[in-house]
């Protein structure tokens, strides 16, 4: 009984984050997050250059 409820308030939770996860007012959030790898950021590249090599 106690493994039966567990598996349907696991299942009950991913059905709820797939509906948070899919719902359209956060794509344009989810959207720039994946776009992240691809930003330049100017100071990171003028630091690396700047950093004595050992």
């Amino acid at each position: 009984m106690l493994r039966g409820l567990g598996t349907l308030v696991v299942f009950v939770a991913f059905i709820g984050l797939v509906f948070w996860a899919y719902n359209g007012k956060r794509k344009s959030s989810f959207d720039e997050a994946a776009n992240l790898p691809f930003a330049d950021d100017a100071s990171d590249t003028t630091n690396s250059a700047k950093e004595p090599k050992e």
